[in-house]
Order: C-alpha cells, then sequence, then structure tokens
C-alpha cells in the first residue's frame, strides 16, 4: 500500500460553470451590440452634418462670387465660368442651378443646361425656405452622390445673371442650387470607423467577459483559500493530536512533520529535529523500515523494542509506507507508531487469567479426589499413633503422617478456594483502617527481624466499597512475602494516594533480595514460587480477589533492591452506590 497524493492540473476555466460564461455572454453582448450600433449611427450622423455644413459652405461662397460678378455685370457666359470652376473642387460631383420648374439655368456640365432636374422635389417649397436640405442621390457607375440643395439667391429674390435663360425664367418665383458631393471618400472613411468601432466593441466586450470572469475567479480564489485554510487547519490539528505518532520525511531524508504524540513516545521536541535527517533522529528499528522500504516499496507493520531518549525500551507497533503522487512521482515516507505497553500488558493478564481459569477448574476436580483418600489417611494415623503409644519411634512416625496429611489438607483448601468463584461481600469500608489493622498485626513479627515499618497514607482518600476480610487477607499476605524476602532486616513501606478521580492506589515496597524479569512474570502463576516451603498460591488469590474489586495489581522489582507491589482499587463513593 502505497500513500498518493492528487495534483490536478491548474486550468483558466478551473471552478467556473459554463452557464456563468454563458450568462456574461448573454448579458453584455446586447449591451456592446447597443453601443456598438449608437456609434455607428452617431458616426453617421457626424459626417452626414459635416457634408451638410461643407455643401452649405459651398453654396455661400458660390452666393458670394455670383454677387460680386453681378456688381461687376459679368456676363452669364463667366458666372457659368464660376460655376464651373467652383464644381472642380475635390469630392464634388456636379453644382446645378435651376428655377422653380426644374429648368437647369447653370450646370458644372453646360450640355446640361436647358434640361430638367429635380422634378421629383416640391422645387417651389424650396425655392421660398432657407433651410438647407440634403439627400442620398443612387450612382449606378460609382459611389453615391450625397446632394445638398435650398434656395439661391444672390442679390435677393430674382436672379437675372444668366441673360440667355431670362426667357425660361420668366414668371419663376425664385431659383435652387443643387451640390452633388461624391460620397465615396466618405464611405470609405465610414467603413474604416465602423470596423474600427465593431473592433472597439469586441475588444471591450472581451474586457468586460473577462472582467465579470475575473470577479467569479477571485470569490473562487477567495472561497477555495478559505477552505484550503480550513482544511489546513483541520489537518494540522488532526496530525498533531492523533493519538499516534507520526513522522514524515521528504525524498532527502530530512524531517518534516513531527507531531506531539511522537514527542512524548520519542522524548524528542518537534522544534529539535525539524529539518533534520531521519537516521540521526529516529531509533535504529524505525531507520530499519526505510531502508526496507527502499527495495520492498510496501506497507511494512512491525512491532520492535526502540529504545528512547532516556535509554528505556518502548515496545511500538510501527507502520512505514511510501508517500507518493498520483504519478508515481515519490515524495517521502510516513511512518506512524504507537506505545503497545498497556497493549502487551493486557495480553499477558488476558492470557494468564484464562490459563488461571483452566487450572482452576482442573484444581477443582482433583481437589476432590485427592481430599476423600486424605481422610482415610489421616484416620490410619491416628489410630496408628494411638496403637503404637508405647513405641515413642512409631508414634512419631504416625505424628508426623498426621502433620504432613493436615498441610496437604490445607493445600487442597487454598487450592479449591482459589477455584472456586470469587464471593465478595462489599461495604463501606475505611482503606486506611484496614491498613493499619493488618500492618498492627504483623507488626511483631517484622520487630523480630529487625525490619522497619512504614507508612504515607494520604487523607484525600475516603471509605470505598471492599470486602474488609478478603482486603485484610490480600494486605496480611503482600507483608508476609515481603517479610520473608528481607532475611536480614530492611524497609517495609505502605504509601496510599489517589489515582486520578477514579482510582486508588496501594503500594507495598520491601528493600529485600527481589526478582529478576523472568520471576516477574510468572509472580500471579498459581504453585509459582521462590520460596523452599511456599505453596505458590498466595499471589495468586491476592490476584483473584483484587480482580473481583474491579482492581489491578501489578508487580515492579529489581534483583537485590527490592519489590513493589501496586494495588489499585476503585475509588467509588458509597454515597453514590
Amino acid at each position: 500500500m502505497k500513500i498518493r497524493t492528487k495534483r490536478k492540473d491548474r486550468k483558466f476555466w478551473a471552478g467556473i460553470s459554463p452557464w456563468i460564461i454563458i450568462g456574461a455572454l448573454v448579458i453584455l453582448v446586447p449591451i456592446f451590440i447597443a453601443m456598438t450600433l449608437a456609434n455607428i449611427n452617431k458616426q453617421k450622423e457626424y459626417t452626414t452634418q459635416l457634408l451638410v455644413e461643407k455643401g452649405a459652405a459651398l453654396i455661400r461662397s458660390f452666393e458670394a462670387g455670383a454677387r460680386t460678378g453681378l456688381g461687376m455685370q459679368w456676363s452669364s457666359f463667366q458666372l457659368q465660368k464660376l460655376l464651373i470652376e467652383t464644381a472642380q473642387q475635390p469630392d464634388i460631383d456636379h453644382l446645378i442651378v435651376t428655377d422653380t420648374y426644374g429648368t437647369i439655368l447653370a450646370d458644372s456640365d453646360p450640355s446640361m443646361i436647358g434640361e430638367t432636374y429635380g422634378k421629383d422635389l416640391d422645387l417651389k417649397h424650396i425655392a421660398s425656405s432657407k433651410q438647407v436640405e440634403w439627400r442620398q442621390v443612387p450612382n449606378p457607375g460609382g459611389a453615391d452622390t450625397f446632394e445638398i440643395f435650398r434656395r439661391f439667391s444672390p442679390t435677393g429674390d430674382s436672379f437675372q445673371g444668366f441673360q440667355a435663360e431670362e426667357k425660361t425664367a420668366k414668371g419663376s418665383k425664385g431659383f435652387i442650387i443643387f451640390v452633388g458631393m461624391d460620397m465615396g471618400p466618405v464611405n470609405t472613411a465610414r467603413e474604416q470607423d465602423t470596423r474600427h468601432t465593431i473592433w472597439m466593441a469586441v475588444v471591450f466586450l472581451l474586457i468586460g467577459c473577462s472582467g465579470v470572469i475575473s470577479l467569479f475567479l477571485a470569490q473562487g480564489y477567495r472561497s477555495a483559500k478559505t477552505s484550503l485554510s480550513r482544511v489546513k487547519a483541520f489537518s494540522d490539528s488532526l496530525v498533531e493530536n492523533m493519538p499516534m505518532g507520526l513522522v514524515a520525511i521528504n525524498g532527502k531524508g530530512d524531517i518534516i512533520s513531527f507531531n506531539q504524540t511522537a514527542e512524548s513516545i520519542l522524548g524528542c521536541m518537534s522544534r529539535d529535529v525539524m529539518d533534520k535527517k531521519a537516521d540521526d533522529v529516529l531509533p535504529r528499528p524505525c531507520v530499519a523500515l526505510l531502508q526496507s522500504l527502499k527495495t520492498e516499496k510496501k506497507l511494512l507493520e512491525k512491532e520492535v523494542d526502540c529504545p528512547v531518549k532516556d535509554g528505556n525500551m518502548v515496545p511500538l507497533e510501527v507502520i512505514a509506507t511510501i508517500l507518493e503522487e498520483e504519478d508515481g512521482a515519490f515524495l517521502g515516507y510516513v511512518i506512524l507508531f504507537r506505545d503497545i505497553t498497556e497493549i502487551q500488558h493486557l495480553k499477558k493478564e488476558i492470557t494468564r487469567s484464562q490459563r488461571l481459569a483452566y487450572l482452576g477448574n482442573l484444581a477443582a476436580g482433583i481437589a476432590h479426589e485427592i481430599r476423600n483418600p486424605l481422610s482415610s489417611i489421616k484416620g490410619f494415623a491416628t489410630y496408628f499413633k494411638e496403637r503404637y503409644r508405647d513405641n515413642p519411634e512409631d508414634e512419631k512416625t504416625a505424628e508426623i503422617m498426621i502433620q504432613e496429611v493436615e498441610r496437604l489438607n490445607r493445600v487442597i483448601s487454598q487450592l479449591l478456594e482459589f477455584a472456586r468463584p470469587m464471593d465478595i461481600s462489599k461495604q463501606p469500608t475505611s482503606i486506611h483502617t484496614v491498613i493499619r489493622h493488618t500492618l498492627k498485626m504483623i507488626e511483631a513479627q517484622a520487630r523480630s527481624k529487625g525490619i522497619t515499618l512504614r507508612t504515607e497514607l494520604s487523607p484525600d482518600v475516603g471509605d470505598i466499597l471492599i470486602d474488609p476480610d478478603k482486603m485484610t487477607q490480600v494486605f496480611l499476605n503482600l507483608y508476609l512475602n515481603a517479610i520473608e524476602a528481607m532475611e536480614r532486616g530492611g524497609d517495609l513501606s505502605v504509601s496510599l494516594s489517589p489515582q486520578g478521580e477514579r482510582m486508588i492506589r496501594i503500594d507495598i515496597c520491601d528493600t529485600g533480595r527481589g526478582l529478576d524479569r523472568e520471576e516477574l512474570a510468572h509472580i500471579f502463576d498459581p504453585y509459582f514460587t521462590t520460596k523452599p516451603t511456599g505453596t505458590g498460591l498466595g499471589l495468586a488469590i491476592v490476584h483473584k480477589i483484587v480482580e473481583a474489586h474491579q482492581g489491578e495489581i501489578r508487580a515492579d522489582s529489581v534483583k537485590g533492591k527490592g519489590t513493589t507491589l501496586s494495588v489499585f482499587l476503585p475509588a467509588n463513593s458509597p454515597s453514590v452506590i
């Protein structure tokens, strides 16, 4: 098993719904189309206005020239020449003067004089008004002509300069001048402006869409950043407070993560080990697992005894694996471990309890089978003792037989007591009183062996629910074992203290010969004893009594220095039971 981390490619549209883009286009496209059309219409109106103003200026210029020529009494030929010269200006298609009947009196094209022009217009109305008007005249041979026309009056209401046309103009109420302007350059400029406007609209549309999308991207970024911060805080808290030690190592072998549980188990502070080589910090068994990962590249799980900073050996359950990306790129290693001292202790307790249960059932059957023959043997021994009263040697032999039978009967009684279910009668009891009473019972025996009794009883421990007779048996057995272990005198210390809010602790310490590790492992097993005359059932019965009180007993010993037996009992107050 390998821990893989997923890495998604970052794309521009990541986190943006297509509907957001469509919505932005639906909103922005009509707006920019309307703006573009409005700009095009404004440009068209502007060019039209420029053409009208240019045509009006040209008409005023021609009128001024005609007025000057009339003052100088020019002939109609000279005025016609002035019109032709004026029409030769760039972008002018034609220049025409007609009367109200549409008869051409003067034209930039002399061949058109006398022809009719503008009959589709209300020439009389135009001749009576000074308002400039315009129209767009189609031109099949090229660009359309933009034509400006209005009343022509260089000298007032009559124009007599064109002598050749006096008869034609007779009865006319005025004259109209037409200025035709070539729209080719205007159309070209207008098309360029239109293209420029459209491109600008497209650019602004893209900028607008980009702005809208950027807003959503910014919002998405802020949301993602907030979510990422929350996830990071959660993951950091989870890693830091998880009940297992965690060490993360990068590809260079440097430690990059070291949580609180790892600090507690290994006795190292994270600030002292971060960015240091794992080989220099981790215990050798953990380093060996990392070396194995380099070749096996699989999940490794193993129970090892690891030396910690204070020199003690701590049993650890260690899980090590490789950390890599989704594409298989190597990132480093992850090591998880936990202290299994209590688990191993519980396993041993379960195994011992199962063994004791089996031995108890076996002992009950054996004791029943042995006790009946013992009664017969004791009866015969008593009979021979009375019969051979006159023979001291035979009487002594019979007495020995009786004593051994009684000793064997006591062993069987203890065995039956161990085998049968423990009958506990709990009642509110002062544990201080029980301890002092039992110490008083062995005081003389301890004094005779030169043993000093010491007590340290905390006043914070009140009455608890126990069977006083059974607990008296427990303490007496522990005291007597301690006295027998101190053949040359010593100290027997008894301490009482609260252990948290739910338990109390009684420590019985001696300064005797102590036990080695192998002996300590079997101290509560039945028939295990280090005394030449012991039965090996005393501590087994003590263990059973303590368990019947929902308590626990533990042993700690150093060879040649002494032994400590710790009894843990529930501190349940009688008032709440």
